[in-house]
């Protein structure tokens, strides 16, 4: 595992490099199935891809169904199935870089496959991570997955307005990232109903403007 991981770094490293000087943002999504990520991407380049220039790096174990649901926002977007692999790797990255133009490139979300574990230990060459986390999947993720929450760049917390249906604790939520990342950007949205992603939308555009 630990020459896996190196190797990976290494590359991680080298994606890194050509992205700062590329000046291309890179977001490295993660979150458990169905917690809204293409959803999240569908809000984002609707708002967004009028302005800035969006790639997108869909990962997934098989199909290309969350690619699909983008295609009519006319974005590039490249496709990596990992035929049973449960995340993503800066090899199978750096392999797809060559389909985008990063000259005209401002930012490229990676959808990376669903799951809390694996791709959080495997560096992409981003330029952060971003953990997503649903209401419906219950307040206690930061506590049984903290490596994502301590390497997380910022927190989106998807669902709210199913919070009355639901028995999530925000408050016990929130205790257990302060103590991981006390810090962090939290960004509570429905990304069906819209609620909450104005904020959302302004600081992407400021990472965004900060990596230019």
């Amino acid at each position: 595992m630990k020459n896996i991981l190196d190797r990976n770094q290494d590359k991680a490293n080298e994606v890194r490099s050509l992205l700062k000087e590329k000046k291309v943002l890179m977001v490295n999504i993660i979150s458990s199935p169905g917690a809204g990520k293409t959803t999240l991407l569908e809000r984002t380049c609707e708002e967004l891809a009028s302005k800035i220039n969006i790639g997108v790096i869909e990962g997934d174990v098989t199909t290309d169904r969350d690619a699909q649901r983008l295609k009519k926002y006319n974005i590039p977007i490249v496709v990596i199935n990992t035929e049973g692999g449960c995340h993503l790797d800066s090899h199978s990255i750096s392999k797809v870089l060559d389909s985008f133009d990063l000259n005209n490139i401002d930012v490229i979300f990676v959808e990376n496959v669903g799951n809390l574990i694996c791709p959080s230990h495997f560096d992409l060459g981003e330029s952060f991570k971003l953990a997503v986390v649903s209401t419906t999947e219950g307040d206690d993720k930061p506590g049984k997955y903290p490596m994502l929450f301590r390497e997380a760049k910022a927190v989106l917390l998807n669902k709210i307005d199913l919070i009355p249906y639901t028995n999530f604790n925000f408050n016990s939520f929130k205790a257990d990232l302060d103590k991981l990342s006390p810090q962090i950007p939290l960004f509570e949205v429905s990304c069906t109903k819209g609620d909450g992603l104005k904020v959302w939308y302004g600081w992407i555009e400021d990472q965004i403007q900060i990596s230019l």
